[in-house]
């Protein structure tokens, strides 16, 4: 299972979700799919249409910049970034 890590602003929008998770996915879009099976709304968060990551959302698979069909294996590290804006 993939090691997901989630940034903490995604806490409050899904009641129950935690940081980190265990999902069974072979890819990023994939582990995004899951995710929504049990907190609807979840990829809407993370991906636009196309479908593409958000602008300000960055996605790491141990330690690269990923993609959403960026292949995942059980021992895959998952971080998804949201990014910090303001002036």
């Amino acid at each position: 299972m993939a090691d997901v890590h989630l940034p903490t602003t995604l806490m409050p929008l899904f009641p129950g979700l935690v940081r980190r998770l265990d999902v069974e996915a072979s890819s990023v879009s994939e582990a995004f799919d899951k995710l929504e099976q049990q907190w609807p709304g979840f990829r809407h968060r993370l991906v636009a249409e196309g479908p593409a990551l958000r602008s300000h959302i960055h996605v790491y698979v141990d330690r690269e910049r990923a993609g959403l069909e960026t292949a995942l294996d059980t021992r895959s590290r998952v971080d998804v970034i949201a990014a910090i804006s303001g002036g």
